[in-house]
């Protein structure tokens, strides 16, 4: 039994099982939401009102937000139309005891994007950009992009390493954002096609990954998103953007600082 006030290492305190949220946690909840290829999603059977899970594909709009693309003959399709109220629950379970690796549930509210809207279009834009398969039905007409805004989350890193993490903690907000969401395309497109080694360089040295071939599929004021095969990585920025025309000089000045550490290019 945990007692109220119970100290854990690093200084932290418990209080009903919850840790007291720190920026590490903050940063593995992100981290979980910016890694995600696929998710567990949450809802209630219109019907009967029962819960209703199911495996579902996942991106991120550019401030972190969930994106699933899910089919009309889905029954959780007809549920969140239903009753927008939802968990989407984010993790890979990896090697060894699947509760020993870290995951976040979110609670979500889904809204349905309009086809033809700009909000749509950068939805599909970043999903196929994340899940280049999902071009084979993306064009289809039973199919539809939802955003899941989240109102809070339950972060557990592990045994013993639960937090409470609000929608201020996870999200991402700047005056870069709209900018940004508008250049990222291009920048996106002109770093895989022309700066691949300096990928892999921010690949090694800040993400501690291997091999060569990554490519970026993310870029927004806190950081990037790069894949090489199913494998997702997210590298944080030394500091927040606040404007878009920071991103080159950000870019550059992490590319020459992976190389100057010794990072092969």
């Amino acid at each position: 039994m945990i007692c109220e006030g119970f100290a854990v290492a690093g200084g932290e305190k418990k209080k009903d099982g919850v840790l007291e949220t720190t920026q590490e946690a903050i940063t593995l909840g992100k981290t979980l939401l910016r890694t995600a290829r696929h998710g567990a999603v949450a809802v209630l059977e219109p019907n009967t009102g029962a819960p209703l899970a199911s495996r579902v594909g996942v991106a991120n709009d550019i401030d972190g937000t969930p994106l699933i693309l899910i089919s009309m003959l889905a029954a959780h399709t007809p549920a969140l139309l239903a009753d927008p109220r939802c968990s989407l629950l984010l993790g890979e379970a990896g090697k060894g005891d699947p509760l020993a690796h870290p995951r976040i549930s979110l609670a979500c509210r889904a809204v349905k994007l309009e086809r033809g809207t700009p909000e749509h279009e950068r939805a599909q834009r970043r999903y196929l950009n994340r899940n280049p398969k999902a071009q084979l039905y993306v064009g289809l007409g039973d199919f539809s992009f939802f955003r899941l805004d989240v109102q809070g989350a339950s972060l557990n890193g592990g045994f013993g390493r639960a937090y409470n993490l609000t929608r201020a903690d996870l999200m991402t907000e700047s005056p870069a954002l709209e900018a940004l969401a508008e250049s990222e395309q291009g920048a996106l497109d002109h770093m895989n096609a022309d700066h691949r080694d300096a990928i892999d360089v921010y690949a090694r040295h800040f993400a501690g990954a291997s091999g060569d071939g990554w490519t970026l599929t993310g870029l927004d004021p806190e950081g990037m998103d790069i894949a090489s095969g199913d494998t997702i990585k997210r590298i944080f920025f030394p500091h927040k953007l606040t404007d878009a025309g920071e991103l080159r000089k950000m870019l550059v000045d992490m590319a020459k600082a992976g190389r100057s550490a010794g990072t092969p290019s």
